[in-house]
């Protein structure tokens, strides 16, 4: 998540949030807007498919969308499995 902002919203505020519980882990990637398209990293051309498949193979839930002012935010929550 944090490489499709750099691509797709470069220089522009981008805020990270990650929460680890007893029982998930939360992490929430959100950009301002779009920033100048400049040449970005690299990468596997996977993006929000590449996340949303491995998020879902840990048994997770995963959501990417537009937010209020041209933002956009990547959420994801994985379980942490139970305690031994």
């Amino acid at each position: 998540a944090l490489t499709n902002a750099l691509k797709h919203a470069h220089g522009r505020p981008t805020a990270v949030h990650v929460h680890h519980g007893d029982r998930e882990i939360t992490v929430e990637i959100s950009t301002d807007g779009p920033g100048p398209r400049a040449a970005g990293p690299g990468g596997s051309r996977r993006g929000l498919a590449g996340l949303r498949e491995r998020v879902s193979v840990l048994g997770g839930e995963f959501d990417a969308g537009g937010r209020a002012g041209d933002g956009f935010v990547v959420r994801a929550r994985i379980p942490t499995g139970s305690a031994s």
